[in-house]
């Protein structure tokens, strides 16, 4: 069940919402891509550990009950977390999800409030085995929803994500595929913050506890990917979930979670 709804206000004045769950140390939780704070993932985990803490699921903006302001930037992502760690007390331990793993580490590296970071599956496209990625994938999906072609944006990320081209063509017919259409821009914003190469110099500079979680049964990208952020993050440590791929189980994440979040 959904925690304590409530809203903030960012740096440049956009309307962040959020759930909060349980008491204790706080943790806030950053969705991915086609995510909003209610996300069953997500809703799940923070109810498993609200028994220890004080969890925190917002909604970024351009999603869910947020606002959003032109023109994005990944900074101004990077403030809206800024400012649900204020509203938990002025520090807190942060896990993120896909392409909310990059904004996890994002903020890691800038920011001294995040004392801890656990993050799973940040899909960087690190080498040959990842989908081809232009260097401006996020001007073109850009283009592509000023040119009023959300499905397109939607297509195109999906691809670039490794999904299977006829897999995209079957979601088309579906009735849940108008609701990844409304999400579109957000995946503008999502190619922002992953950008078309590893950040390596701004992994370097993280120095909080650093957790990365991969799935045994995930493409061989993705592990290549938590293999790079690992070398790059100074004292990382990362451990793979046997029977999991990317669409990962609360009940595989969450034990993993607990023991970091307790003991790192």
């Amino acid at each position: 069940m959904p925690g304590a709804a409530g809203e903030l206000k960012s740096a440049d004045g956009t309307a962040i919402a959020f759930d909060r769950y349980g008491t204790g140390p706080a943790i806030v939780l950053v969705q991915g891509a086609f995510a909003d704070r209610r996300d069953p993932m997500m809703t799940a985990a923070a109810t498993a550990l609200a028994r220890w803490f004080t969890v925190y699921a917002y909604d970024r903006r351009g999603r869910g009950d947020s606002g959003d302001t032109f023109p994005y930037a990944v900074e101004r992502e990077i403030e809206d977390l800024a400012a649900v760690i204020e509203a938990a007390g002025g520090s807190a331990m942060v896990f993120g999800g896909s392409s909310g793993a990059a904004l996890a580490l994002e903020a890691a590296a800038v920011s001294p409030a995040i004392s801890k970071v656990a993050v799973w599956e940040p899909p960087y496209h690190v080498d040959d085995s990842a989908p081809p990625l232009p260097s401006d994938f996020a001007a073109q999906l850009g283009a592509l929803i000023e040119a009023g072609r959300p499905g397109e944006v939607v297509e195109r990320f999906m691809l670039a994500a490794d999904v299977p081209q006829e897999a995209v063509a079957a979601m088309r017919a579906m009735p849940e595929w108008s609701h990844a259409e409304s999400m579109a821009r957000s995946l503008v914003y999502e190619a922002a913050v992953l950008g078309s190469s590893l950040p390596e110099e701004r992994l370097a500079t993280i120095r909080q506890p650093t957790l990365v979680l991969n799935g045994a049964d995930s493409p061989r990208w993705l592990a290549n990917a938590g293999l790079a952020v690992v070398e790059f993050v100074p004292g990382a440590v990362r451990r793979v979930l046997e029977d999991q791929a990317h669409n990962v189980a609360p009940e595989a994440l969450v034990p993993e979670l607990l023991e970091f979040f307790v003991t790192a």
